[in-house]
This record gives structure tokens, sequence and C-alpha cells, in this order.
């Protein structure tokens, strides 16, 4: 059975933007979401760093990452095994998928160590 719907390929040029996409969705989610959980329910500052939003925060923030380098490394090895505008379009996307993979990294590491709503 063959689908009507063929994959996106990670040799595409729509992957350029994807990358920093989705790093731009995972960061109005996590402040957006540590805004919402800080006006309705603000942990008590004495828990510190353990609380419910940090680990909420800390897991989209983990499937983030997980995500985005998953697809640095899948765009890093189709670039082997093309060439010319093909190995291009995966470097290029392999780049812009790392980039994005450190900034949400950096961007998280905060929520280590800073309780949330202070």
């Amino acid at each position: 059975m063959t689908s009507n719907i063929e994959r996106l390929h990670l040799t595409h040029p729509l992957h350029f933007v994807i990358g920093l996409t989705l790093w731009c969705i995972w960061f109005v989610a996590v402040y957006g979401g540590h805004a919402v959980a800080c006006a309705v329910a603000p942990p008590a500052p004495e828990q510190g760093v353990f609380t419910l939003v940090n680990a909420m925060l800390l897991m989209v923030s983990l499937a983030a990452t997980v995500l985005l380098a998953v697809l640095t490394l899948g765009c890093c090895r189709e670039a082997k095994r093309h060439e010319g505008r093909l190995r291009f379009n995966a470097a290029v996307s392999a780049g812009l998928y790392l980039f994005s993979t450190l900034g949400v990294v950096f961007t998280a590491l905060p929520i280590l160590g800073i309780p949330p709503c202070l």
C-alpha cells in the first residue's frame, strides 16, 4: 500500500527554517507556560528549583533538544550520502538544526539552577 503523501526528505530546502521554527515554538511555549504557571499557581520559594513548574519546563526542553539533535544527526548522515545541491541542503540544514539545539540547551540552563516565579 503506497501513500500519496511523500516523506519530506532531509535534503529538502524547507529544513532550512524548520529548526529555527521549532526553537521559536519551544521558546514561546516554555516562557509562556512559565508565566502562566507563575500567575495561576506559583510554587513556594522555599522549594527552590525542585518544583513541578521546573520539572515540566525541563521535560519540554529535553524533548525539544532530543528532537533537534536527531534531526541534526539525520541531516549530517544525508549530507555524507549525497553530492552537489542535495549535500549542500543537508549540510546547511544540519548546521541550522545544531544551532537550534544549542539554543534550546543554552536557554534552558537556568531551569536547572534558578527557582521559578521569583
